[in-house]
């Protein structure tokens, strides 16, 4: 497949997939604004997790092309 095409499957698993991201903010905000520590950091290691899971497959899959220069900017501000 090559970078230009559009695959409607992938526009829909992306869709789906920054919900559920979203989502995941939506819950650390809420947990925060709480105070609620515990459940906060288990959110946040759930969203991180499921990103890297996210990643993973897409690599292991080449079902998206991502730039060079994407990649680099997200591995950079990916969370230590």
């Amino acid at each position: 497949m090559k970078q230009e095409e559009t695959n409607p499957e992938i526009e829909r698993n992306l869709i789906f997939i920054g919900t559920i991201y979203d989502t995941f903010e939506a819950l650390e905000e809420t947990l925060g604004k709480m105070k609620m520590e515990k459940p906060l950091f288990l959110t946040y290691i759930a969203k991180r997790e499921f990103a890297n899971e996210i990643f993973n497959h897409v690599k292991e899959n080449n079902q998206i092309y991502l730039k060079d220069d994407a990649v680099r900017e997200e591995s950079s501000h990916s969370v230590q």
